[in-house]
């Protein structure tokens, strides 16, 4: 059971690893922009990230995979007419279940906010190291606010064929600036790129209706410009990584929620508070209340999981893999489902979004505990 368990949360999180890597880092890595030393590190970091997911469906996997073959095979029959009953056959599955679950725990408020929170500054930091590296040869650059950039060849911080179309707030274009070479610096207080062009060409358009082409553009040439500022807060973050909740430790969360808690009793002994305030303090208590709710019922879905694959693999009796593996995958659909349909009630706190979280792990143990049942009746 543990050898198949551990394999099935090996499979969901290489999916899973391999979904945050081509979403966050793909793009980065085939524009040169991110070092293979760095690209593997943050691969590592994103490990406790995925296997707080890849627990409950790996867990699920393991048990219908093994029991559904011993069921298939009679073995579960053999053991039930020596006198094993299914509560003793399933004990050691629970304790794995209560293993995993204690594991999922660590995993969803120690590791994974730590992991989370370095893989964002890693992340910042590479790519802030060496800012150049973001210009990448024939290829048109989107990243900056207002702009698109487009350099024929990059030596270092000299660009040769550099064409830049500024655009208004309908993507129209209302400069065109092409140069033979420029230069590229990094102002680091500004976080943005200064741009100095030499033997350049502006082209400029009327501003009120940039598409008229009736108008003859401005047209003018000079040797040198004045530097251009680029902003990058677009591109990559400042030094100071915005923390998410979810990314905040345990000891972190009960930290804020103490800072909050007394900021809404503050606002609430004031005679004239705003009610518009303490709504507010009442809707970030609520937002904090569903992390901790979420990642506490992320890590008892392991034992859900665990519980309700021990009948469904003994009565399925499926032999293939396949087979079990889409059961495995359906019931964890289902469950996220529900799972986030209750996040979507956030605005509407009179609902207790919060406890309503715990619905699906409910559901799965009162199945679980009808199907034991009507094994053991059989």
């Amino acid at each position: 059971m543990f050898g198949a368990c551990l394999a099935a949360v090996a499979l969901f999180g290489f999916v899973l690893l391999l979904g945050n890597a081509i979403r966050d880092l793909l793009g980065l890595v085939l524009a040169d922009q991110l070092p293979l030393p760095a690209f593997l590190e943050l691969l590592v970091l994103l490990v406790p990230y995925v296997a707080a997911y890849a627990l409950p469906m790996g867990i699920l996997t393991g048990v219908l995979l093994t029991l559904g073959r011993l069921s298939a095979d009679s073995e579960i029959t053999a053991m039930r007419a020596a006198g094993v009953s299914v509560w003793r056959l399933s004990r050691p599955i629970l304790l794995l279940g209560l293993a995993g679950m204690g594991l999922g725990l660590y995993l969803n408020f120690e590791a994974m906010p730590r992991a989370r929170t370095r893989y964002q500054h890693t992340l910042a930091e590479v790519v802030r190291s060496n800012p150049l590296r973001f210009i990448v040869p024939h290829t048109f650059i989107r990243e900056f606010p207002g702009f698109v950039v487009y350099v024929g060849e990059k030596e270092g911080t000299l660009l040769r064929d550099f064409w830049i179309w500024e655009l208004d707030a309908q993507q129209r274009v209302l400069r065109i600036v092409h140069a033979q070479t420029g230069q590229f610096d990094f102002d680091e207080e500004a976080n943005a790129l200064l741009l100095s062009l030499h033997q350049a060409q502006v082209e400029s358009r009327d501003r009120a209706n940039p598409e008229d082409f009736s108008k003859p553009p401005l047209v003018g040439t000079f040797a040198r410009s004045e530097q251009v500022r680029l902003p990058l807060d677009s591109v990559f973050a400042r030094r100071t990584v915005r923390q998410k909740l979810k990314w905040l430790t345990l000891a972190e969360l009960r930290e804020r929620a103490a800072e909050l808690a007394a900021a809404k009793s503050a606002a609430e002994a004031q005679h004239n508070a705003d009610a518009s305030e303490l709504k507010a303090h009442a809707q970030r208590l609520l937002e904090l209340r569903l992390v901790l709710q979420e990642k506490g019922q992320n890590a008892l879905a392991i034992l859900s999981f665990a519980a309700i694959g021990i009948p469904l693999g003994i009565r399925v009796s499926r032999r293939e893999t396949s087979a079990n593996l889409g059961v495995a995958v359906a019931i964890s659909l289902g469950y996220y489902f529900l799972n986030v349909a209750a996040g979507w009630l956030d605005r509407q706190p009179e609902l207790r979004p919060d406890l309503l979280l715990w619905l699906p792990n409910l559901l799965c143990l009162a199945l679980a505990w009808r199907l034991f049942r009507r094994i053991g009746q059989n």
